[in-house]
Formats: C-alpha cells, structure tokens, sequence
C-alpha cells in the first residue's frame, strides 16, 4: 500500500460530489484523493500550487547559478566601461 502523504484524505465520490466543499474543509491543505484506499492524486488549492511553482523556479535558477560559477574560470573578463 502506498503512503499518503496528507492529512486530509476523501475519496473520489466525495470529489465528484462537491470539490469545493472539499477545499473549504482542508482549509489550504493538501487533500489525498482515494481511489479503493489508494492515493490517486493530491488536491490542492491555487494558491499553494502556485506558490510550489514559484519555489521550483527558483530552485532551478539556483542551480543554474551553480553551474555557472563552475565555469568561472572560462569567462572572459569585460570593463563595463568599454560597453
């Protein structure tokens, strides 16, 4: 059986039923979707799915910070002056 991963659980009939009803209980906490006891997906609200979104982006750009400051030695030096 497969862990789920929240503490809020319904099932897919109760989905089906009012998914908005469903939100409003979870008060913006993930809600694990059952389908015969097993996690079938994670509902979650806007706001948290957006704000997952915006920290996945930055860990990409910090990684790619990360792989530019390895290639540090092969930049090419340039006085902002001369621009």
């Amino acid at each position: 059986m497969r862990q789920v991963l929240s503490s809020c659980s319904a099932s897919i009939s109760e989905l089906k039923k009012n998914p908005t009803a469903l939100l409003n209980e979870a008060e913006g906490a993930p809600i694990a979707i059952l389908n015969h006891n097993v996690p079938a997906a994670y509902l979650i609200p806007a706001e948290t799915y957006e704000w997952l979104m915006d920290k996945l982006e930055d860990s990409e750009l910090a990684q790619i910070v990360r792989d530019r400051a390895d290639e540090k030695e092969q930049a090419v030096e340039v006085n902002l002056d001369d621009l």
